[in-house]
């Protein structure tokens, strides 16, 4: 998910467990089939747990709480949390894993890392560095799906509420999120955009939901700025992978739209970023002062834009999407401590 062989030039695949790619670039440092138990390390790796970025929603679900009215979390409310932040790790875990397989088998991956595998560092893919093979691979997608789904049981059995549309959003993120690249493959159906920022969204509103019972404009306007940020960070690694995607038929808007076109789609993302926070305002959603608290967000993405589209530098502007995405979390934490602390 975007958030994201052997030593020879032929991949070999692991007995019985589908194709490997055939003919991956020679840019690629391709490793003989491994015997040894893999370490740890590779199933982090596997996991993209470096990648925090999804993770942070319950930062902001936590401080909207006060922020809205919905008092002081009691004790069901951190298990609550608990349970719900080790379900994210599970899920989203599991659909990293599952678009790691389907990428290795396809030659997908191959492509797009082969020609820069040092900058986006191929240690990232266990599969293609040869740690982990396909079958370790998919014991641990399997595993963590599993584990995933008691979480999530566990987190709405736990919740102190349990309004009908925060338990079937949970339902819903929980089917969803690891069919990016397997089962329904939904990011192979023209729905990868709309995928990424789902995920942002899922795991802030119906998180509210179940903590304080209601939803409100406020608790809406941020998980929309929140889904907003893995998209503006993901549709960069998209531009960036638009010959691979081709390749196997994942119709990004990257590979559906001209370069000019998906520069204008970019820039476009990053506008509506900008006049959700300002509209709030003027709606009376959030304070007056809220689109000011959030000006460095904006700064930082007319950054990400002139980096990564009017230079070209698409790797770097992918790098400071994700930091605009921590700017935007420690933005909106701010804001709500502050809107707390004055009303």
């Amino acid at each position: 998910m975007k958030p994201s062989a052997p030593t020879s030039a032929v991949a070999v695949a692991e007995p019985g467990v589908g194709h490997a790619p055939a003919g991956p670039p020679p840019a690629v440092a391709f490793h003989p089939a491994r015997r040894a138990r893999p370490r740890p390390t590779a199933y982090l790796r596997l996991a993209k747990l470096g990648m925090v970025d999804y993770y942070l929603s319950l930062i902001v679900v936590v401080s909207l709480l006060p922020a809205s009215g919905a008092g002081v979390l009691g004790a069901s409310s951190w298990a609550t949390l608990a349970a719900f932040l080790l379900g994210e790790l599970c899920l989203v875990g599991a659909a990293v894993a599952y678009d790691d397989i389907t990428g290795y088998r396809d030659g997908s991956d191959a492509a797009n890392y082969g020609t820069d595998a040092a900058v986006r560092r191929l240690a990232r893919k266990p599969l293609l560095a040869g740690t982990l093979t396909e079958a370790d691979a998919l014991r641990f997608a399997r595993a963590a799906l599993a584990a995933g789904a008691l979480c999530w049981t566990a987190a709405l059995a736990l919740a102190p509420h349990r309004p009908w549309w925060a338990v079937l959003g949970v339902a819903a993120a929980a089917l969803l999120v690891p069919q990016y690249s397997w089962g329904l493959r939904l990011g192979y159906h023209g729905l990868q955009e709309v995928f990424l920022a789902a995920v942002g969204w899922a795991f802030v509103l119906p998180l509210y939901g179940l903590l304080a019972g209601r939803a409100t404009a406020l608790a809406a306007v941020e998980a929309f700025l929140f889904g907003l940020g893995p998209l503006l960070f993901g549709v960069y690694s998209n531009t960036n992978d638009i010959a691979g995607d081709r390749a196997v038929g994942r119709p990004t808007a990257a590979c559906l739209l001209s370069r000019r076109g998906n520069a204008v789609f970019i820039g476009a993302l990053s506008a509506l970023e900008t006049a959700v926070i300002v509209a709030s305002a003027v709606l009376g959603i959030v304070p007056w002062w809220f689109p000011s608290a959030l000006l460095p967000v904006t700064a930082v993405r007319i950054a990400q834009f002139t980096v990564g589209m009017v230079r070209g530098d698409i790797l770097r502007g992918r790098l400071i999407g994700i930091r605009a995405h921590r700017v935007l979390v420690v933005a909106l934490v701010a804001a709500n401590t502050l809107y707390a602390a004055t009303t």
